[in-house]
C-alpha cells in the first residue's frame, strides 16, 4: 500500500486505534492543522514583521534625510544657541564662573578608577568654583580603600574633591547621584557633570559646555559624544563601536536638531541642577534612570543640546558576559519606561503634539521596542518557519531590498568600519535575541531581571599589561539558547538547500554559525580567571 492511499484510510485507523505507526501519526495530524491553522498564523506574523520593518525602514531613511539637511545645512550649536566664552572678570574675579559640581559615580572599578578622578582633577576650571564628588558604591573593602587613597592624593594637591560612601546601594546608580546632590557643598552649585568611572574628558570639556547652559536659560542638558579607546581591541569592540557611532552620529543628532530632546547618554553630560529638581529628581524606577530623567525634563519644556564635537574618551566592554549585561540593561530598561511613563507622555500639556509623537513613536515605539523584536522574530525565527511551510512566500522586498538599506544606512556612523558590515548584521542579528528577550521582560514587569542593575565590567588595559592563562568552565563558555537557535537555522539551511527555491540556506547557514560561534563563548576577550 503506498503513503498517499494510507493517509486516506489513516483517519478511521487512528480513531479505532489500530495504527501503530507513530511517524505517519505525525504526518496526518500535521496536514490536519496546517492549511487551517499553521499557514495562517505565519501569514499574519510575516505581515506584522513586514509592517515592522517598513516602520523601521521609515524610520531610517527619515533620520538619513534629516542628518544630511543638517550636515549641509544646519547651523552649528554656536549659531543656534548663544555661546560666548567664561573670562576672568577684574573686579568679581572667579566669581564669574559658576559653581560646577562633577560627580564620578563607582563601583569596584579596580582597573580604571584613577582614570576618570585624573581627568577630572584636570579640568580647566578656578578649583574654588568646582567640587569633585567621587560616589563609591564599592563592596570590596581593597578598592574602597584604593578610592579614597586617590582622592586623598589630588586634596593635597589643592583640588576639591569628595570622597563619598553610602551604607547602602539602595537606588543603585540613581540613589547615588540623588544622594550626592543632597551634601551642603553640593547645594551651592548650579551645575552638575557626570561622568563614569571610565570616561577620561579632556581638559577644556567644562568651557566648552557651560557657557551654553549660561547664557540659555532654556537649556537643561548639554551631551557629548562618546569615543572608544579599545574600539580596535577585537571584533566585538569593533561591532560595538559601529553600533554607537550610528547613535551619537545620526540618532543623537537628530534628536537635538529637530525637537531639542533625545537620551541622556548618562554621562559625559552637563545638567541643569534647577532641571532636575523640577523634574522630580533622579528616579530609581527603571534600569535607565538617565532616559528616565531625560523624557521627565523634556515634558517639563526643557531643551537638550548635543555638542557631536566635543569627544570623551571611554570604554566599551570587550567580555560577551559584560556587553550581554550591558544590552539587557539598555534594552529592558527603556521598554519598561515606556509602560510607566506613555500615559503621562499622552496626557502631557506643556510639549506640542509633534514632539509627544516624536516621543512616543520614534524615540520609544520604533528605535527602542520593534527595532530589536523585528531583527530577531522576522530574520531568526519567520523567514526560516517560511523555508519548512512554502505555502508561506515573503516578497522580495521585504527580505532583501529593505534589510540592505536599513544596513546601509546603519553604517554611515562609522565609514572605516564598513568591510565589517556583514558580520554586524549576524552579529546584530543573535544579540537582537536577548534584547527582543530583554524588551518582553520590561514590557510585561515580568521576573526581577526587569529591575536588575548589574554594572559593566571594565578592563582598562589589564590584560596587556598582566597576561595570564584561562582556566576554561563549561558554564560560562555555553550558552544553550544560543545554540538552540544555531540548530534551528541550520537545520532550516539544509532543508532549504535540498528543497526550497530561494536560496536562503546561504543566509542560513551563515547566521546559524554566527549563533554557533556565540554559544561557544568565542567572541570578545576572554578574561583569566585568578
Amino acid at each position: 500500500m503506498d503513503r498517499l492511499s494510507l493517509m486516506k484510510i489513516l483517519p478511521d485507523a487512528f480513531i479505532e486505534g489500530t495504527m501503530d505507526d507513530i511517524s505517519i501519526q505525525i504526518v496526518w495530524i500535521w496536514e490536519q492543522i496546517k492549511a487551517p491553522l499553521i499557514v495562517p498564523l505565519l501569514r499574519a506574523a510575516v505581515a506584522i514583521c513586514l509592517t515592522m520593518s517598513l516602520m523601521l525602514f521609515i524610520e531610517r531613511v527619515y533620520m538619513g534625510i534629516v542628518i544630511t539637511f543638517v550636515k549641509l545645512f544646519g547651523r552649528k550649536p554656536e549659531k543656534r544657541y548663544k555661546w560666548e566664552p567664561l573670562k576672568d572678570d577684574a573686579e568679581l574675579g572667579n566669581s564669574a564662573f559658576p559653581m560646577v559640581l562633577v560627580q564620578i559615580p563607582m563601583f569596584n572599578e579596580r582597573e580604571v578608577y584613577k582614570l576618570s578622578i585624573g581627568a577630572v582633577c584636570g579640568l580647566s576650571w578656578p578649583r574654588d568654583r568646582m567640587f569633585i564628588q567621587v560616589l563609591d558604591d564599592s563592596t570590596d573593602q581593597a578598592i574602597k580603600e584604593m578610592v579614597e587613597l586617590e582622592c586623598h592624593r589630588w586634596a593635597s594637591q589643592g583640588i576639591n574633591i569628595k570622597y563619598e560612601i553610602r551604607d547602602n546601594r539602595t537606588g543603585y546608580k540613581a540613589g547615588a547621584l540623588k544622594e550626592g546632590l543632597t551634601r551642603s557643598y553640593a547645594r551651592d552649585c548650579d551645575y552638575v557633570v557626570i561622568f563614569d568611572a571610565d570616561f577620561q574628558p579632556e581638559p577644556d570639556f567644562l568651557r566648552r559646555t557651560i557657557p551654553f547652559l549660561v547664557h540659555n536659560p532654556e537649556l537643561a542638558l548639554i551631551q557629548a559624544r562618546w569615543i572608544f579607546v579599545n574600539a580596535d581591541e577585537c571584533l566585538l569592540t569593533r561591532l560595538q563601536e559601529m553600533s554607537l557611532d550610528y547613535h551619537f552620529t545620526v540618532e543623537q543628532e537628530v534628536g537635538s536638531s529637530t525637537y531639542s530632546f533625545f537620551g541622556f547618554n548618562g554621562t559625559a553630560g552637563v545638567w541643569r541642577i534647577a532641571a532636575i529638581n523640577e523634574a522630580g529628581g533622579w528616579k530609581d524606577r527603571t534600569t535607565v534612570e538617565d532616559m528616565d530623567l531625560a523624557v521627565r525634563a523634556g515634558l517639563k519644556g526643557w531643551k537638550f543640546l548635543y555638542l557631536g564635537d566635543l569627544k570623551v574618551k571611554s570604554e566599551l566592554p570587550s567580555t560577551l558576559k559584560a556587553f550581554r549585561h550591558q544590552q539587557h540593561r539598555w534594552s529592558c530598561g527603556p521598554a519598561n519606561l515606556f509602560r510607566k511613563m506613555m500615559m503621562e507622555i499622552i496626557t502631557n500639556k506643556t510639549v506640542s503634539l509633534w514632539k509627544k509623537v516624536y516621543v512616543i513613536y520614534s524615540f520609544f515605539l520604533v528605535r527602542k521596542i520593534v527595532g530589536h523584536i523585528v531583527s530577531f522574530t522576522f530574520y531568526c525565527v519567520v523567514l526560516p518557519l517560511t523555508v519548512l511551510i512554502p505555502e508561506v512566500e515573503v516578497p522580495k522586498w521585504g527580505v532583501i531590498y529593505i534589510p540592505s538599506i536599513i544596513t546601509i544606512l546603519n553604517a554611515v556612523g562609522t565609514p572605516r568600519s564598513f568591510h565589517l558590515l556583514f558580520f554586524w548584521i549576524l552579529f546584530e542579528n543573535v544579540m537582537s535575541m536577548h534584547r527582543t528577550q530583554a524588551t518582553f521582560i520590561g514590557l510585561l514587569e515580568a521576573g526581577r531581571s526587569v529591575n536588575e542593575w548589574i554594572v559593566t565590567e571594565k578592563l582598562g588595559g589589564v590584560l596587556k599589561a598582566k597576561p595570564r592563562r584561562s582556566r576554561f568552565r563549561f558554564g560560562e563558555r555555553f550558552h544553550s539558547l544560543e545554540l538552540t537557535i544555531g540548530v534551528f537555522l541550520f537545520f532550516c539551511g539544509c532543508y532549504d538547500y535540498a528543497f526550497g527555491k530561494n536560496h536562503y540556506f546561504i543566509y542560513l547557514l551563515l547566521q546559524s554559525i554566527a549563533f554557533f560561534i556565540v554559544g561557544v563563548g568565542y567572541v570578545g576577550t576572554i578574561v583569566p580567571n585568578t
